[in-house]
């Protein structure tokens, strides 16, 4: 299967709506969206997952399971081989979602900061390290990062100047067909 460019929202609120990432991994979990093209009923300050589950039997069960953890699963639904998944976003963060769509990462709270680890482990070459998280890394303009992107643009960040990409809203839409593209 093709690796995805992973959206914003799959960076930056997916990881808020505390799913288990080897749920996620584990269930075919493809990318995050915060609407559905081809959707009947469009839900406000939600997001869609796209699922492309290799087990129906198995991500059954992990649906039943989410239903019984979270009660921000509002709707569920499939295309085929595909089954998408709506959450409804914790109002409490709205400001903080409204900020990272204007791709002011590192303006959000704190509060919204802290959902989400500093360190995670990753798996390189058959062992486990840690890692600073990509998240924390955008939020706080590390300076690894902002080397990065200087060394491949060759360019200079100002102080004001954020550290990752914008978010462009037709990249944070699901569009089934451009995603047939791809798998």
């Amino acid at each position: 299967m093709a690796e995805f460019k992973k959206t914003i929202t799959s960076i930056f609120m997916v990881p808020t709506l505390k799913i288990p990432k080897e749920e996620l991994a584990n269930n075919g979990f493809l990318n995050a969206y915060i609407k559905d093209a081809t959707a009947d009923v469009e839900y406000d300050n939600a997001v869609y997952l796209l699922f492309k589950p290799t087990s129906l039997d198995k991500f059954r069960l992990f649906l039943e399971n989410e239903h019984e953890r979270t009660k921000s699963l509002i709707d569920d639904y499939d295309y085929k081989k595909y089954v998408v998944l709506v959450y409804q976003l914790d109002a409490k963060f709205k400001d903080d979602f409204d900020l990272i769509r204007r791709g002011k990462y590192s303006k959000t709270s704190s509060k919204f900061q802290a959902l989400f680890p500093k360190v995670v482990k990753i798996m390189k070459e058959g062992l486990h390290r840690d890692e600073i998280s990509l998240q924390y890394r955008i939020f706080n303009k590390t300076q690894d990062l902002i080397d990065f992107w200087e060394n491949k643009f060759g360019v200079t960040f100002g102080e004001d100047q954020e550290v990752w990409n914008g978010f462009f809203e037709e990249e944070e839409i699901l569009n089934l067909d451009k995603i047939k593209e791809h798998v």
